[in-house]
């Protein structure tokens, strides 16, 4: 069985007391536990003050068998960041913009080049999405539109190569639409006039959806993932017409990335479980302990304070 855990973020203090909490112990380095398996949903780095601790239990147990991981957007955006573009000599396929330095300064602070370069070459391995008989996991949101898309240019064995890169990180690249859905999550724009400002401050005219309903009968603030909308109008026909919501009859998936704010963590939908609750931002970090139900059970969530 497995136990699911969220966005760390380089909260290493709060990963190894979730990890005793479930059970699980420090044996030569390598978080292990008799009987269970951690799954982690991505977005190891970034923000926090202990980068390379968190990735010094992650990758271990990734490597050792006692954990699996997806990746999350902000180890693509590190992947690219560091990529340099075939297309514009000297640049980089995720620009070297104030505002991208800014999010991934503390992670180049913390590590060494040689580091860097070794995570980096990890980061590759991991893979988009996992999906085992009884569950699924992916860092934001599980389209099969999308991942059909994506599937033939995943080796799968074998690390994302540059061309992945190059097609998955520029905006006129085959893959870019696909790999923001599945690892940022579906958006829709709100409508005119209406915008809201980000944790960075940036305005933003689209908000993130709950892709997993459908959006009959929701406003656009009830179907915001997000407690920043504030737009009580109907949702529109054309966002109506193209969303695809998740199964109601579908295989559990655990996601993390959005920044959830509760006093306790509960469940999106029967079948449906996010586990970031901002621990980046004064939050929890947060794990979901499955037993291998189909219906998954707000009493199953173990999170820190």
């Amino acid at each position: 069985m497995y136990d699911l855990i969220g966005d760390i973020h380089g909260h290493a203090d709060e990963l190894v007391q979730l990890l005793h909490v479930l059970g699980y112990e420090n044996h030569h380095g390598i978080y292990r536990h008799p009987e269970r398996k951690v799954i982690f949903l991505g977005d190891f780095i970034d923000r926090g003050a202990q980068i390379r601790q968190v990735l010094e239990i992650v990758r271990p147990m990734v490597e050792s068998g006692s954990a699996l991981a997806v990746m999350g957007n902000h180890e693509l955006n590190a992947l690219a960041y560091h990529t340099e573009d075939p297309d514009a000599p000297g640049e980089y396929l995720r620009r070297h913009t104030p505002n991208n330095y800014q999010q991934h300064r503390v992670t180049m602070e913390q590590l060494s080049p040689a580091e860097l370069a070794s995570y980096l070459t990890w980061f590759r391995t991991l893979p988009i999405w996992l999906e085992f008989d009884g569950l699924r996991a992916v860092h934001a949101c599980w389209d099969e539109q999308s991942m059909a898309l994506i599937e033939p240019f995943v080796r799968p064995s074998g690390p994302l190569t540059n061309d992945f890169l190059h097609s998955a990180c520029k905006r006129e690249g085959e893959l870019f639409d696909p790999v923001e859905i599945v690892l940022k999550g579906k958006e829709a724009a709100l409508p005119k006039g209406f915008f809201f400002r980000d944790r960075y401050g940036q305005i933003r005219a689209n908000m993130r959806v709950r892709w997993y309903l459908a959006p009959d009968h929701h406003t656009y603030q009830s179907y915001a993932l997000s407690d920043d909308i504030q737009c009580n109008m109907p949702i529109d026909g054309a966002l109506r017409e193209t969303a695809s919501p998740y199964p109601r009859d579908a295989k559990p998936v655990f996601v993390g990335h959005y920044w959830l704010s509760a006093d306790r963590p509960r469940v999106l939908a029967d079948n449906v479980a996010c586990l970031d609750f901002s621990v980046a931002q004064g939050g929890f970090l947060c794990a979901y302990r499955w037993q291998g139900e189909q219906k998954l059970n707000d009493a199953h969530f173990v999170w820190t304070r």
